[in-house]
């Protein structure tokens, strides 16, 4: 097979790097089939990727992380600007000349033993305005076959890339190989893990991780926290954000845009199957949104991503059936359970889990041992072209006009079901204020409220402050503004059950939102936004309004307290219209 040819400023960096981390080999990645199946040989020889069985699982591999490499590692992840201030305060912050100073000494003869990959990517549709290009070197064959599914590479790209400015991602497991070393099923370092990103120059270097975010770096280090840099400077948003299209009995449709953190239900609602008779939603994007206002003034949303990459567990027919669907071929499953008949499973999938189950860790599974069959952020990887929902805009090179953005967390009281924020600034201070309980999303203590603005929380590569500042600067002539929403499925009773049964009955709230912009439904105002008048939102039997709706004035009050001293981290960075808000609200609240 020819090795394609590199030119210009791609050839010179990626001798750069070539020459700093001393690969065995250099292979460049152009998408083909050959090149494909040549990768997954490679893991399954090195035990890092399982076939599955062909006739359940067609082309899909299962693969077992070390245990200490399982999931985003927000205390190693750092914004790199001159000033720190650029950074913020939410932001784990080192100079450019501190982070490399100790990253290259990481980076000098790590990829020695190994081959260094060379993979250019395409982020957004292949010849949109809205489409950016990147290049991942790595010397993690299981990085390369998850970017094949997970972004746009082709020749045509890698010929881009020769040619165009792209954004310069290195990644190393961080584990060189001596002569005759044996390797190890999943390399990785993570006593020296750091995940740094230059915004001002556009770089981003990881090493020691190879899981996830860590080390797919056109995800979360490029979508997002490098174009959140882009779009501040170029007056657009790039949104931890999933994008669905709603289709009403009429044959109406609208294109909505929602933020919430991780294993908050995103995926879920990405690929909801509805129960509401008549409504139609499908899937345009599952986690990224790049949102641009066109000439017209209508703000336009892509996916910038070509795949799925989302939780496991919890995820069954009941839950998700169109993300089963996804699933049932080319995919590549992490850190789940492996049956005996060459299958995959986790909690949630059955409702019991199968004889002879093989655990993540390898083990045998023992039913109540506490030891679970997948880590609870396993994780599947499937091509999103293969989703049932899939909407037939999902690839438009101009995107989809968005008529709601919808922000949303996890919390059992207080919060609401559904509200509409009065203003384009109220909706605003919604995305400012949003907080949920943490999950296993990320390393550290589950189930602890935290402030997740926007869901960006550990996603946005600037200064939050001014991040909100960009968001209110959306507002101005000419631009035809959204509406903004705020949910929550997770409230729960005295008893600690959940007082609404969401998934697939979420769709009776997209439907409540679709006609307040077709002005078809009523609301009544409360000091928090506008709620569900009770006789125009259909409930589910068995349901409970006054349950739903809560107005709880002294929860309310105390968190707007805990959000002025949360507000009062970004000093004179906090734009004047979220303490205006707060102050309005904590003014309704009283009255």
């Amino acid at each position: 097979m020819a090795q394609i040819e590199l030119s210009g400023g791609l050839k010179k960096w990626v001798e750069e790097i070539q020459k700093l981390t001393q690969p065995d080999a250099v292979e460049v990645i152009d998408g083909s089939k050959d090149q494909e199946e040549k990768l997954y040989r490679l893991l399954v020889k090195n035990g890092t990727c399982v076939p599955l069985n062909p006739k359940k699982r067609p082309n899909s591999y299962l693969s077992w992380s070390n245990p200490d490499d399982v999931a985003r590692v927000e205390d190693r992840t750092f914004i790199c600007t001159e000033n720190k201030i650029d950074a913020g305060p939410t932001n784990n912050w080192l100079s450019p000349k501190e982070c490399k100073d100790r990253v290259t000494p990481l980076f000098s003869g790590c990829m020695r033993g190994r081959t260094m990959y060379v993979v250019p990517y395409c982020m957004g549709p292949i010849g949109s305005p809205y489409a950016r290009i990147g290049v991942e070197i790595t010397d993690s064959p299981y990085v390369v076959v998850n970017m094949l599914i997970m972004t746009r590479i082709t020749k045509e790209v890698v010929q881009a890339a020769c040619t165009q400015p792209f954004v310069q991602c290195v990644h190393s497991v961080g584990m060189p190989l001596s002569p005759g070393q044996k390797d190890v099923c999943w390399p990785c370092n993570p006593k020296d893990t750091i995940i740094a990103h230059f915004p001002e120059t556009m770089e981003v270097w990881s090493y020691g991780s190879g899981y996830g975010g860590n080390a797919l770096l056109s995800k979360k280090c490029h979508a997002l926290r490098l174009a959140s840099w882009m779009a501040k400077d170029q007056g657009w948003l790039a949104e931890h954000m999933l994008i669905l299209g709603v289709t009403n009995p009429e044959g109406k449709k609208r294109y909505m845009a929602a933020s919430f953190p991780s294993q908050c239900g995103k995926t879920n609602l990405a690929m909801i199957e509805s129960k509401l008779p008549g409504w139609k939603a499908e899937c345009v994007g599952d986690d990224i949104a790049w949102m641009f206002w066109n000439k017209a003034g209508e703000l336009r949303a892509v996916n910038p991503e070509f795949g799925c990459f989302g939780v496991a567990p919890g995820t069954s027919e009941k839950t998700n059936k169109n993300a089963i669907g996804t699933l049932q071929k080319n995919s590549i499953f992490t850190n789940v359970g492996l049956t005996t008949d060459g299958d995959i499973w986790w909690e949630g999938l059955t409702d019991t889990p199968p004889e002879g189950l093989t655990t993540w860790r390898g083990e045998p599974y023992v039913a109540g041992s506490g030891k679970p069959a997948a880590h609870p952020n396993a994780r599947f990887t499937a091509p999103i072209s293969q989703c049932p929902s899939l909407d037939s805009a999902w690839n438009d090179p101009q995107g989809v006009p968005i008529s709601a953005i919808i922000f949303g967390g996890r919390r059992q009281s207080i919060v609401p079901l559904i509200r509409e924020a009065a203003s384009w600034r109220q909706g605003v201070f919604y995305g400012a204020a949003m907080t949920s309980e943490t999950t296993a999303a990320a390393k550290g203590v589950v189930g602890k409220v935290r402030h997740d603005p926007f869901a960006m929380l550990p996603f946005c590569g600037y200064n939050m402050g001014d991040y909100f500042r960009h968001w209110l600067s959306m507002e101005k002539p000419g631009h035809h503004l959204p509406a903004i929403f705020y949910v929550n499925w997770f409230l729960k009773d005295a008893a600690g059950k959940f007082v609404w049964p969401g998934f697939g009955e979420n769709m009776r709230v997209l439907a409540w939102i679709f006609n307040r912009l077709e002005k078809a439904a009523q609301a009544v105002q409360t000091p928090v936004g506008l709620i569900p008048e009770q006789s125009t939102f259909e409930l589910p039997q068995g349901t409970d309004y006054k349950a739903l709706f809560p107005m709880d004035r002294e929860g309310w009050k105390s968190e707007m307290a805990d959000l002025r001293e949360y507000f009062a981290l970004f000093g004179e960075h906090l734009p004047p219209g979220m303490a205006a808000e707060l102050n309005e609200i904590s003014k309704a609240l009283s009255s």
